[in-house]
């Protein structure tokens, strides 16, 4: 197991939590509603994110022109 094929699912997860919570802290404070909002946020992310594949690390033969 690397943890690079989990690191993009897990910066988003962390992206998206910490984003809602700036938001959710405008106010000053964190209600119970707005922290489950942002887990919310971060499991979805996490699922998503994971399921989009990376790019392939090969480079594509370019089709030569004569």
């Amino acid at each position: 197991m690397r943890i690079a094929t989990y690191a993009k699912a897990l910066l988003g997860a962390l992206a998206a939590g910490l984003g809602s919570l700036a938001t959710a802290l405008t106010d000053g404070t964190i209600t119970p509603a707005e922290w489950i909002a942002a887990a919310g946020a971060a499991l979805a992310a996490l699922g998503v994110v994971y399921r989009v594949r990376n790019r392939p690390t090969t480079p594509k033969p370019v089709p030569s022109v004569d």
